[in-house]
């Protein structure tokens, strides 16, 4: 599989690094040249491609006598393979590449730059990427399946180690490129993430959410309004997805919404990305992984939604009184984090839940003694008892008064009353 097509040298408005001398490119590609020839590989059992060798082909040819486009080309992607794997240490495809290697060709990068008279290495990659950025996404392409298909054909599995190195690749690049520059760039590289957001290889999906995290960082909401629902529509699609991704999933539903839906709480694309995450977890709510993901980064969501999150009452309660009793500390102090911004944004409005919560509070306040984190979990329960007792008054006091006789909450009931007056004096 050829990396890229040859290109017509001659073609206006080429980069200027496509003016390389041959001479310049066999210098600059002999110390990456030994490097990689003296790296050990072991090839992975479960792919037909040898990374290695594939590598090894995208370096200069020895004979090359004449300016090659094509040649520099594949040499740039040589390069920004290398240099991507310093991020990707757990990826099966590229977890044997040193640092040694990595540092060699990041200082090769630097060299090419100044050879091809560039100010910095933004400006490189900007000059080539809409020659190598359609190049890539051809090649992730190649690879993908329907999304009605239950099975991968073996045709789209012998392609995926391409796809997969295309993806690191063009994660990479992007990430090279900050505002304003890469907000200009968004008609090329959104349908090009969009491609590998949609391919049905997890490693393939993850550089794709990645990179969509630096481009949600880096552009405005003017310079994605194009691909807005596109790109909303792909993460929704993606949320129950697998679990290997299921951090980043969450983090750039998070970092989308709030680019694109702010003062909006009434946007279905609230709704739908609620719902999703909310079905997800509901599936497997003793996931420890999936919930701490979700309760860590949810919390811009919720301020957007500010009062109309009342509509999700149901089913975040559901959860929320299974998880406050888990085993892991980190679990439960999330939950009573995201507790008080939920009572901070609705007051609790005409909820069926307060005798509830009251009730799950004073439980966890108890089972808190043999706690680690006993002091913290105490400090977090006396806060919410006093947001809930100042937002629902009477109702509070009538599930509280059931517990001032219980012996084992002597501590908890002088606290709080204590806590209300420095509250009254303040």
């Amino acid at each position: 599989m050829e990396a890229t097509p040859v290109r017509n040298p001659a073609a206006a408005g080429e980069p200027k690094l496509f003016r390389l001398e041959p001479h310049l490119l066999l210098q600059l590609s002999s110390q990456i040249r030994k490097t990689l020839e003296a790296t050990p590989y072991s090839p992975n059992q479960s792919s037909s491609l040898s990374i290695k060798s594939h590598l090894q082909s995208l370096l200069p040819s020895n004979s090359t006598s004449i300016s090659n486009p094509n040649q520099i080309q594949n040499f740039f992607l040589l390069l920004s393979t290398i240099a991507s794997a310093h991020n990707s240490k757990d990826s099966p495809i590229l977890n044997w590449i040193t640092e040694d290697l990595s540092s060699t060709a990041k200082l090769t990068l630097v060299r090419l730059r100044e050879a091809g008279l560039y100010g910095s290495e933004e400006e490189l990659i900007v000059d080539l990427v809409d020659i190598i950025i359609p190049d890539l996404k051809r090649v992730i392409k190649e690879s993908c399946v329907d999304l009605e298909e239950e099975i991968v054909p073996k045709s789209a599995k012998s392609l995926v180690d391409y796809a997969i190195i295309a993806s690191h690749q063009f994660r990479w690049i992007i990430s090279q490129v900050g505002a304003p520059q890469l907000g200009k760039l968004s008609w090329l590289i959104i349908p090009c993430a969009l491609t590998a957001l949609d391919h049905w290889s997890p490693q393939v999906k993850e550089q794709a959410l990645i990179s969509f995290t630096h481009i949600s960082n880096n552009v405005n909401k003017d310079e994605i309004s194009r691909y807005e629902e596109a790109v909303l529509d792909a993460i929704c699609r993606n949320i129950a997805s697998v679990d290997e991704i299921w951090y980043q999933l969450v983090q750039i539903s998070v970092l989308f919404l709030n680019l694109t839906q702010e003062n909006n709480p009434r946007s279905p694309w609230l709704d739908r990305m609620m719902s999703e995450m909310l079905g997800h977890l509901e599936r497997q709510p003793y996931n420890r992984e999936r919930r701490i993901a979700w309760l860590s980064l949810i919390q811009p969501v919720f301020n957007l939604m500010g009062l109309f999150i009342l509509a999700y009452f149901r089913r975040i309660f559901f959860l929320f009184f299974q998880w406050i009793h888990s085993d892991d500390d980190q679990t439960v102090l999330l939950v009573l984090e995201r507790l008080h911004t939920i009572i901070k944004l609705t007051w609790i409005r005409k909820s069926p839940y307060t005798e509830r919560l009251v009730d799950e509070l004073v439980l966890l306040y108890k089972e808190s003694a043999t706690r680690k984190n006993r002091e913290i979990l105490r400090k977090n329960i006396l806060q919410l008892l006093s947001l809930l007792q100042r937002c629902k008054g009477v109702q509070f006091e009538t599930t509280w008064q059931k517990h001032t006789q219980d012996p084992d909450l002597v501590i908890l009931i002088s606290t709080f009353n204590q806590y209300q007056l420095e509250i009254l004096g303040s």
